[in-house]
């Protein structure tokens, strides 16, 4: 069980350094930097390790602490046959509710996988194509997603596996994001001095070398896991006499957690002391990522000497055996960062073209960009114009249907015949049959109308009668001959002649 528990104590250690390093930008107020002695306090169980299998990681390695058959076994198994999944069939040995309990997590973890990729395809707006969900578990090397429902032999290998795997490319890839880190400072420094005129950047060059002078002014620092270092501090963070001094003691007093290893976490706050002899939060020239690092580097190297069985854990024997050789008792003086610069100019050269590149792809996009931009307000001015132009004929449209002239009007007009100004231009016209009529023949009952229908024709007949004989029309061909504007002799009519 010793190895999964440097598993996870290495997660954590993963994960804070690199939330660090990545959170701390180079202009950044070194003094509110959280410090490690400030995070190492929690509990491997109780923080994120960083990797993206996490929670399942650790609920499965707790379940299997609860079997003590298995627990038993992890404890007197070598880290190379954990590795090599010889502790796989012990795995059938475990408990009923155990083997229930890690067949529940798994179910779990799948789900929460296809989850993932549900998500991710509804993001990437893929909602119409048909998913192959185990194509797609296979990227997830920590477990067999050929079976979905139970915790199996192989899963216990590959959990095992993948996140040894993990952690052994984590100190590369650290030392990697630390190089740039550093290399990035450096650039941002002599971008600065390119904006300084030649009296600027003689005060600059100054003022850097001074810091770098101070930086390295301080105590000797101690070779990490020493006796000298760890001495130190027995004597200034125990409070306890230097003669007095004992490696078993020392041991019980620092495995914070008593499971009877150093994991770590406990080992990198060792070497706190040792650490504030060069860095100072509140110094300028002092750097907290750098000090970060350091702290590292000295993990490593402990861990390096001490862990003999490579499970990222130091127990006690492998610590007294450490206790009696030479590099204990004799060390070497210890190299600080100022000491071993982490890149060359040939690398510092190659990393300023990079960012060259960069920057000329990103100015590239931009101008791009820009160009859509205009391209966009171009449209937008087009469609604007025709906006306004059809507003303008829809306007026109309305004020001819509203117009103060009616059609019937216009027709009359046309016509030649007049329009009573009574009716002016915002009246209708009147239907005849609607029309008022005119004095005297006002509508007459029905009755009355038949009654005098024939006195009128009399009447009409009696008036046709009385018509003036040269009102009355001729005969055809009997029409009045045209004047020419002279008076003509009247022709006497013979009366007689007339029928």
């Amino acid at each position: 069980m010793s190895y999964l528990k440097g598993l996870l104590s290495s997660c954590f250690v993963l994960a804070s350094l690199m939330s660090l390093v990545k959170a701390v930008p180079i202009s950044i107020d070194k003094t509110k930097v959280k410090l490690p002695e400030e995070t190492v306090k929690e509990s491997p169980q109780n923080v994120d390790t960083g990797l993206h299998y996490d929670r399942y990681l650790r609920e499965v390695i707790d379940f299997l602490e609860k079997d003590q058959h298995f627990r038993e076994k992890l404890h007197n198994t070598d880290m190379e046959d954990i590795k090599q999944g010889k502790l796989a069939k012990e795995l059938d040995f475990v408990s009923h509710h155990v083997r229930t309990k890690l067949d529940e997590l798994k179910r779990q973890e799948v789900s929460r996988l296809r989850t993932l990729i549900k998500a991710k395809q509804d993001i990437e707006g893929g909602n119409d194509i048909a998913v192959d969900h185990q194509a797609l578990l296979k990227q997830f090397e920590y477990l067999n997603h050929m079976n979905p429902h139970t915790f199996e032999v192989e899963d216990l290998d590959r959990l095992i596996k993948s996140a040894t795997k993990d952690l052994e490319n984590y100190d590369k890839e650290r030392h990697e994001e630390f190089k740039r880190y550093e290399m990035m400072k450096e650039h941002e420094r002599r971008e600065h001095l390119k904006t300084l005129d030649e009296e600027g950047r003689r005060k600059e060059e100054e003022h850097y070398e001074e810091m770098k002078k101070k930086h390295a002014d301080h105590p000797k620092v101690n070779h990490p896991g020493s006796k000298d270092q760890l001495k130190e501090v027995w004597e200034e963070a125990d409070g306890l006499d230097p003669e007095d001094f004992d490696p078993k003691t020392f041991f019980n007093l620092h495995d914070t957690n008593g499971d009877g290893f150093f994991d770590e976490q406990e080992l990198e706050s060792l070497f706190t002391k040792e650490l504030e002899k060069i860095y100072d939060p509140t110094n300028e020239e002092d750097d907290m990522v750098e000090m970060e690092e350091e702290r590292l580097r000295m993990r490593e190297h402990v861990m390096n000497e001490v862990d003999f069985n490579k499970d990222r854990l130091v127990s006690l024997d492998e610590f007294l055996v450490a206790t009696k050789k030479k590099e204990f008792l004799e060390p070497d003086s210890w190299e600080t960062l100022e000491q071993n610069q982490e890149y060359t100019e040939e690398e510092m050269r190659e990393f300023e073209e990079h960012l060259a590149r960069q920057e000329e792809d990103l100015n590239l996009k931009a101008a791009d960009l820009q160009k859509q931009r205009e391209d966009l307000e171009r449209q937008q001015e087009q469609l604007n114009a025709q906006k306004v132009e059809l507003q303008q004929a829809v306007e026109h449209m309305e004020r001819f249907k509203t117009q103060k002239d009616p059609p019937l009007l216009e027709i009359q007009r046309v016509e030649g015949n007049a329009v009573p100004e009574s009716l002016g231009h915002d009246q209708p016209p009147v239907p005849p049959e609607h029309q008022p009529l005119p004095p005297g023949h006002q509508d007459i009952p029905l009755e009355q109308q038949q009654q005098d229908a024939p006195q009128n024709q009399q009447d009409l007949g009696q008036e046709r009668q009385n018509v003036p004989q040269e009102n009355q029309p001729l005969p055809p061909g009997h029409d009045s001959p045209p004047h020419d504007g002279h008076d003509s002799p009247q022709m006497p009519l013979d009366h007689n002649n007339v029928p």
